[in-house]
């Protein structure tokens, strides 16, 4: 699989000064947090990390920086109207976690700066930015657009079980095109067929097809809505003794069976930094969009025996972490 590298020059963006902004006199700057997912199922490991990146750069929670946070609770067409509301109420920089959020905020403002996480879309595609070392409006971050990692993850499913010849997939039709298309390029190699489930809040409704199309295994694209819903879904599959493979390691943490992607807190991390670099003086347009370089391949030997798998050794030998 082709990683993709940090753009030229990033390095120079973030050598410059961190604490310009952070060192006028009695500011409090304020961050706007606009999420997909509802607040009671967000990840506080991501927030956290978002968080630390904060305040290792030198902004401290309610000493320099304050947060406004909204969150569409898993309903995306609420995401237009409180990135609106975000803007009425003069935030500083927005943080828009999600491809929704993304277009949203996009669409809210061209003059407030975004600093995005996304893993779905393509950024120059999307119109988000011009290039990705100079983006040229008021939006970067930190944006995956690997379609062909979903490709991989179908190649590690297939080698964990090697009768596999029907999957599922999990994922929206919209933000998940480019990932959908990999998916079906890398099951016609795999002699594979793959069934696209729509992803949505009732996880009956979901499993319900993925039963229904006699699904062997169930691939999770990455997805605000699927990580917000990744205990019910990871309950769900071993219900129905599905193996399943997912984008974030969150997923198996809760008891799902093998992750193949990114660090996704290092990338909250980052994106913190970003707000950082923001508030302290630097332009949007000027910070190059960054993507992870680094994946890994995690894997929940609990989950494995419960559903009768024996990991190949082989797997096992190139596993990041394995859970035991």
């Amino acid at each position: 699989m082709n990683r993709r590298a940090f753009v030229t020059g990033l390095g120079a963006v973030l050598a410059a000064p961190l604490a310009v902004g952070a060192q006028q006199a009695g500011r409090i700057w304020r961050v706007g947090d606009l999420s997909t997912g509802a607040a009671e199922v967000a990840l506080a490991a991501t927030w956290a990390s978002f968080v630390q990146g904060l305040r290792e750069s030198g902004y401290v929670e309610g000493v320099t920086v304050t947060f406004e946070r909204r969150s569409a609770r898993g309903a995306p067409n609420r995401l237009p109207e409180l990135a609106s509301d975000l803007v009425r109420r003069n935030v500083d920089i927005i943080f828009a976690r999600g491809p929704w959020a993304a277009r949203a905020a996009r669409k809210a403002t061209t003059t407030v700066p975004i600093v995005v996480i996304d893993l779905e879309s393509d950024p120059v595609a999307e119109g988000f930015v011009k290039t990705l070392g100079r983006p040229g409006g008021n939006m970067t971050g930190l944006f995956l657009d690997l379609a062909d990692l979903s490709g991989k993850q179908l190649e590690l499913l297939k080698e964990l079980v090697p009768s596999l010849h029907r999957v599922g997939v999990l994922g929206d039709a919209s933000v998940n095109a480019s990932q959908l298309t990999a998916t079906s390029t890398a099951a016609r190699v795999l002699a594979i067929e793959i069934e696209p489930v729509p992803i949505q809040n009732d996880v009956d409704r979901i499993f319900s097809a993925v039963t229904g199309a006699h699904a062997q295994a169930l691939m999770v694209l990455t997805s605000p809505i699927a990580i917000g819903l990744r205990t019910a879904i990871a309950d769900r599959a071993a219900k129905y003794h599905l193996p399943a493979m997912y984008g974030y390691r969150a997923h198996v943490d809760v008891g799902g069976l093998i992750s193949y992607g990114p660090d996704l807190p290092n990338m909250f991390r980052r994106c913190g930094e970003y707000v950082a670099r923001i508030l302290s003086g630097a332009k949007p347009e000027e910070l190059p969009v960054e993507r992870p370089i680094k994946f890994d391949l995690v894997i929940n030997l609990k989950t494995a025996k419960a559903l009768g798998l024996t990991i190949p050794p082989s797997l096992l030998l190139r596993a990041d972490q394995v859970i035991e």
